[in-house]
């Protein structure tokens, strides 16, 4: 049975975990499906993505099954192989999203758990149902996050936060991880908001959304003199193209922007 499904719809992807009757865990085909519906999408047209779980919980984490397997595999060959540029295989679920090179938002429902929290991470957006409950869950099982949250979480909580949520592996409601900064939005609807967020990108110009993706990556990263240089880089790649030029027509003629 298919674990991801990937559909495009007028410009945005729609990923959806498929494995809804196990709160879409993640067991070794939902890994590897997670990453090859990234870099698919990557690969693509897309200007936007929509990242979903079908069913009640977007991803509880680690299926259970998985996790008593792991007594069986060598973890350092497992984990220390960098598979993927620097990460490992594991650790990509999360990174692949940062390498889409197009915005990408999480609509999260029910469980957001360990791993699963963490693939949500890897979204540039997430926008979190009022039920959410979300955890660094990995403490419990006698572990450390270690599906790439610790590359990107300092970017998005307090340290002292942080480190409560890695000590404890306490779950927390969507209220508290909006206060956190862990999600962008609560919503009722979150896969609905999300698809019509996705659709507002889509609608700007594709070349100048993918140069804003790479400049924040960059912003979130490098030293200052990087930084300003990247930003001139990048709008001298702008400024005076095709999709440049339909952006000012549009707006002086008060009509919507044709990027086709």
């Amino acid at each position: 049975m298919a674990r991801v499904s990937v559909d495009y719809q007028d410009h945005v992807a729609h990923v959806t975990l498929t494995r809804g009757d196990k709160m879409n865990a993640l067991d070794d085909a939902m890994v590897k499906a997670i990453v090859a519906a990234g870099q698919e999408v990557a690969a693509s047209d897309a200007r936007a993505v929509v990242l979903a779980g079908e069913g009640r919980s977007f991803c509880a984490g680690l299926d259970f099954a998985s996790f008593m397997q792991m007594g069986n595999m060598n973890p350092e060959e497992w984990l220390m192989t960098r598979s993927h540029e620097d990460a490992n295989e594991m650790q990509e679920i999360a990174m692949v999203w940062r390498r889409v090179p197009v915005p990408v938002i999480a609509a999260v429902q029910g469980h957001v758990y360990g791993g699963g929290l963490q693939l949500a991470l890897g979204a540039d957006v997430r926008i979190a149902a009022p039920d959410a409950k979300l955890s660094l869950m990995e403490m419990k099982w006698g572990l450390v996050p270690d599906l790439g949250g610790m590359a990107l979480l300092p970017q998005l909580v307090r340290s002292d936060v942080l480190r409560l949520m890695t000590y404890t592996a306490r779950p927390f409601a969507a209220r508290q991880a909006l206060d956190w900064g862990l999600v962008t939005e609560i919503h009722d609807d979150p896969l609905g908001a999300a698809q019509d967020l996705a659709t507002e990108i889509a609608g700007k110009s594709p070349s100048a959304i993918r140069a804003a993706k790479r400049l924040i990556g960059v912003a979130e990263q490098a030293d200052r003199a990087t930084v300003l240089l990247t930003e001139s880089r990048e709008s001298v790649g702008l400024i005076g193209r095709k999709h440049q030029l339909e952006a000012v027509a549009a707006n002086m003629q008060g009509r919507e922007p044709n990027f086709d």
